[in-house]
């Protein structure tokens, strides 16, 4: 059995719980089949650290992207976005999205917002001119997060909708544009019965798992440290949520990562 964390902060981690070093993040993971481990650039300062990870374990990969929420960090380009996505190791573009979070209820087009939105579209852009997978942020804000898909041409591209959680008609929204629909710890709680509800209804040709590391760890650790090893528990619930082995959602979610990246 091989398991894929489709989104991981490695260099997020406190590694004081693992002996100081990352080699021991990958060696639980390791022991809790896992095969390939996707770690996630949030800004471009700190993406030397992502890249050098992946150098390091021929287990990891790399992205290479800005989070929506890193408003202090100098807005990016396509041009660089493109050079920078050129190491063999990167394979996606991201984390990259919107979330309007923060914006308590208000209409999010009378805040300053513009931002984000641009920022998104550059990294669609960048993307679409590398042919190269999207990872897809999206929080209180997917009815634009798809829209702008839709309108940057996104499907190009393809990609991963992470860590979600909206409902059924915009996950088929986002299977429209080719964009597998992953499921993080989230899934497992007990007070997701809706987005539980999603989940037993993705096809699985377009289902992925993922921890989102070293947040969101699933039950029965959750409000701990997460890291890669918890995909497992990702992939039993989801087994037990649709009615199969942990085996099948272990190969769907391998192919299914080996399609969209290495085919």
């Amino acid at each position: 059995m091989k398991l894929i964390d489709s989104h991981c902060h490695l260099n997020l981690m406190d590694l004081s719980h693992y002996d100081d070093d990352i080699a021991n993040v990958i060696a639980n993971g390791n022991n809790n089949f896992l095969s390939k481990y996707l770690n996630i650039s949030v800004n471009l300062t700190t993406f030397p650290n992502i890249l050098s990870t992946a150098k390091r374990f021929d287990e990891v990969w790399a992205t290479v992207g800005i989070h929506p929420c890193y408003d202090k960090e100098p807005e990016t380009t396509v041009e660089e976005l493109f050079d920078l996505a050129q190491h063999e190791k990167v394979i996606a573009i991201g984390e990259c999205g919107l979330d309007y979070y923060m914006n308590h209820g208000n209409d999010p087009k009378e805040n300053d917002f513009h931002w984000q939105r641009q920022r998104f579209r550059t990294h669609i852009q960048a993307a679409n001119k590398l042919k190269m997978p999207l990872i897809v942020h999206t929080r209180d804000a997917i009815k634009d997060t798809i829209s702008l898909m839709q309108e940057e041409n996104a499907q190009q591209a393809g990609g991963i909708m992470h860590c979600y959680v909206e409902d059924l008609e915009h996950a088929k929204m986002a299977m429209d544009m080719n964009f597998m629909i992953s499921f993080s710890g989230i899934v497992t709680f007990k007070s997701a019965k809706s987005l539980q509800a999603v989940a037993k209804e993705i096809p699985d040709e377009y289902l992925l798992i993922e921890t989102d590391s070293p947040y969101l760890a699933p039950m029965p650790f959750r409000g701990k440290p997460n890291q890669p090893a918890f995909v497992l528990h990702v992939a039993e619930y989801l087994a037990e949520l649709r009615g199969t082995t942990v085996e099948h959602i272990a190969q769907v979610t391998h192919d299914n990562f080996s399609r969209l990246f290495f085919s």
